[in-house]
């Protein structure tokens, strides 16, 4: 599904240059849930936005089916850390908002929409506007937006970085739900080492000068991942893994 083949990028910076991405590679199955954890400046968003078609690689590509990436695309929807909701739009005409754009008709929108809201638990939350919502709930209503347009990828750059930590915990769980129903490709960036092994299949290690991937870690957890798995021994032993290539990586002057 995904193919980053040898990806470079580097910024001008102050009359030199900064290698914000060295030489990534790493491929991606169908329906896998990825996520990419490391210090800042690792390079994380830029390799996201690379792969979202927001930057273009100064080497290497990444691919998608086969095809270069080279600039957005209908495939892959993208979820930031900013929740992106049209303030004068309700919930439901948010998440109806990219099947506007692509001409659904209006009935098969809003059953599509009603889907998606039902499926993120908002259903009585349809018809109000994004300033009567929590941060929790916006974001649920941009991962219901995402979803809404069917794409076969989605990039999210620490979509739960914004709330606190019960309901960025929820939030987790309520992601996995929808990803074990509507499945997709999942991209997920973090700095919260936890919320990287709850969530992923496999944990993709990142560090800095220049952004590298320096590891990366099989989750043999079962799913659905509950409480009593995230503080599982199993549980620990992966968190402590992460969290020991994450922090002891040695850095290059």
């Amino acid at each position: 599904m995904i193919v980053i083949d040898r990806v470079r990028k580097v910024f001008p910076l102050a009359g030199a240059e900064f290698v914000a991405l060295g030489d990534v590679s790493l491929e991606l199955a169908d329906n896998e849930f990825v996520t990419i954890v490391g210090p800042s400046g690792c390079g994380k968003t830029t390799l996201m936005n690379i792969l979202a078609g927001l930057e273009t690689p100064s080497g290497g590509r990444a691919l998608v089916d086969g095809t270069p990436v080279a600039g957005p695309g209908p495939e892959r929807g993208v979820i930031f850390q900013q929740y992106a909701l049209f303030p004068w739009l309700t919930v439901r005409k948010n998440v109806e908002f990219g099947l506007r754009t692509a001409g659904v008709p209006a009935a098969r929108r809003r059953e599509i929409a009603e889907h998606f809201i039902h499926l993120v638990g908002l259903d009585q939350f349809a018809d109000a506007l994004p300033k009567m919502l929590s941060g929790g709930m916006k974001q649920r209503v941009a991962i219901a937006r995402a979803y809404a347009v069917n794409p076969s990828i989605l990039l999210m750059d620490e979509p739960f970085g914004a709330v606190d930590a019960l309901t960025r915990v929820r939030l987790q769980e309520q992601l996995l739900d929808t990803w074990s129903q509507e499945r997709r490709t999942v991209v997920f960036v973090t700095h919260d080492v936890d919320e990287a092994v709850f969530l992923a299949n496999r944990v993709v290690v990142m560090a800095a000068r220049p952004g590298r991937i320096v590891e990366v870690i099989d989750v043999d957890l079962p799913y659905p991942r509950t409480e009593d798995i995230r503080l599982s021994p199993a549980f620990a032993t992966l968190r402590n893994r992460v969290w020991g290539a994450v922090y002891h990586q040695e850095t290059p002057a």
